[in-house]
């Protein structure tokens, strides 16, 4: 495998809204990120992914964009990313860019323009079509309703796979792609080092035949960006890609196909979801299948592609509440982070993540996400009861992940002066990274030690991995081995007290969640050996 510069590289993803407001408005903003690189460098991170910054309504926060080549005023101005993205280089950070190219906003002017009348030069920019005294065809949003949204001037449907406010773009239409290129190299010639594709899997649809995900002109598609756009670039590419199996994601990531660097797959996450009402009602977390998952992709993309390895991001909950136990908040997160910073690929942080943030549970009025409201209304009373709808929203919906950024024990967590957009987590008095920094051995220092780790160590990038004990019910044992190098890797994924299976060769400990050591294997330890 060709070695490539981000191959031992650790991503950290920034949610703006939620990070740092520098001026008091209760949303956070660029000036803020600026405020904060230090931090992010002193955590070893090597890429700043931004969720989007780009102008938009916000109806659905930023990724519903208006404008791709200016910055939302809420978050600053094109000269203060042109400084974000200096000031980071100064530090040795690239900047990943949250490319948003399946839909644009209804507010975008391509929309506004497409709406005016069917021979409008960009009414083929967006997919229409004709009812037949009803929608065109039964497909759902993804955000509750039907797929399709009536437009009473050119007496057609528009299609939207998300919000209404969200119309899908025509891939098909050569001269809408060409203006989507140029905006992408716009932005790589003023110096951002990658992208991370939203739903990207979506481009191929073909709606007649109600193929939405991995549809037929899906790698035609990407060769054809890959060629216009970043393949003759230094730069790093992940496609969000929730139908990815394996075999669909070793198209997307073998370097000699010229699509994408990796891919993001949710196996993982979907595993858990109820088969009617999806992560509304998941079921709990079964560890094996966990394990079973996260294995199988190890093997798989062994030798063609190349692996994304994270727990969360601004769509999922918080790892520690989802996966590990907040009884055991510190070890939990810590084993976590050793799990699948210790395979191969790239891992993702997502902010907070690396001082232990957790869940909430506010009241139905204080939540802000789209989905999740569009859902509620959706489902409850006819489907779910409310109780049922607010234990599903508290385990798994996305603004569990937006809260803002606990900065200090100050008040809103040191986030603003102001009154946040989303309210703060009340445990921002213990969960902070004030507290963090000023205690050696904290979730923080583990993470940074993590990143410290992978940089040293080869093995941790390129080894081969083999699972150990995989019948054992609560550990989760893997090897990785590269030339002359082996590390082992154990890990308790319970509350137990467990003793050690015969026969496990040792070595050298290189790291751990516990400060000593002991015969048995603790709960939630973490344990790696350098054989």
């Amino acid at each position: 495998m060709k070695k490539m510069w981000w191959h031992d590289s650790v991503i950290y993803q920034i949610y703006p809204r939620s990070f740092k407001d520098s001026n008091g408005d209760g949303i956070g903003d660029i000036n803020g990120i600026i405020e904060k690189i230090d931090y992010l460098k002193d955590l070893g991170v090597d890429i700043v992914w931004l969720s989007p910054v780009y102008t938009s309504p916000m109806d659905d926060n930023g990724y519903d964009i208006s404008d791709y080549q200016n910055i939302a005023s809420e978050f600053g101005s094109l000269e203060e990313m042109d400084k974000l993205i200096k000031k980071c280089d100064e530090k040795g950070i690239s900047i990943m860019m949250d490319l948003v190219v399946n839909h644009t906003s209804d507010e975008h002017e391509w929309f506004v323009e497409s709406k005016k009348s069917k021979d409008n030069p960009y009414r083929d920019y967006y997919i229409w079509r004709d009812g037949q005294g009803d929608y065109p065809n039964d497909i759902i949003s993804t955000f509750s309703g039907p797929a399709w949204d009536y437009d009473e001037k050119t007496d057609q449907y528009y299609f939207h796979l998300f919000s209404k406010k969200q119309p899908d773009l025509n891939w098909d239409n050569e001269k809408m792609r060409n203006d989507i290129y140029q905006m992408m190299n716009w932005w790589l010639d003023r110096g951002i080092r990658g992208f991370r594709m939203d739903v990207i899997d979506l481009i191929g649809k073909n709606i007649d035949k109600k193929i939405v995900g991995n549809g037929p002109t899906l790698h035609e598609r990407l060769q054809e960006m890959n060629q216009k756009t970043f393949g003759h670039r230094d730069i790093v590419t992940v496609g969000e890609t929730w139908g990815a199996t394996p075999e669909i994601a070793k198209l997307y990531s073998k370097p000699e196909r010229n699509e994408l660097s990796m891919v993001f797959q949710f196996e993982h996450v979907t595993a858990f979801h109820d088969e009617k009402f999806g992560k509304w009602a998941s079921k709990p977390v079964d560890f094996s299948v966990i394990k079973d998952i996260l294995s199988k992709w190890q093997v798989e993309l062994k030798e063609d592609g190349w692996n994304s390895l994270f727990w969360n991001n601004h769509d999922l909950p918080r790892v520690v509440s989802k996966y590990g136990n907040e009884a055991y908040r510190d070890k939990s997160a810590k084993m976590l982070a050793t799990m699948i910073h210790m395979m191969k690929g790239t891992p993702y942080i997502y902010q907070g993540e690396e001082i232990g943030m957790t869940n909430v549970q506010y009241d139905f009025s204080d939540y802000r996400d789209i989905e999740l409201i569009n859902a509620y209304h959706d489902l409850v009373p006819e489907k779910l009861s409310h109780d049922q709808m607010m234990t599903g929203i508290y385990a798994d919906g996305r603004d569990n992940a937006r809260t803002p950024m606990q900065w200090d024990s100050s008040q809103h967590g040191g986030f603003t002066s102001g009154q946040p957009w989303l309210k703060v987590n009340p445990n921002y008095k213990d969960i902070n990274v004030k507290e963090c920094l000023e205690n050696k051995v904290s979730i923080f220092y583990y993470y940074k030690k993590l990143i410290d780790l992978r940089k040293k160590h080869d093995v941790i990038v390129y080894g081969d991995f083999k699972r150990l004990y995989s019948d054992h019910p609560d550990l989760f044992v893997y090897e990785r081995t590269y030339m002359d190098e082996k590390l082992l890797v154990i890990l308790n994924h319970t509350d137990k007290v467990i003793s050690k299976p015969q026969g496990l060769d040792q070595g050298h400990l290189i790291i751990s969640n516990y400060q000593d050591s002991d015969e048995e294997i603790r709960p939630y330890e973490a344990l790696v050996y350098s054989l």
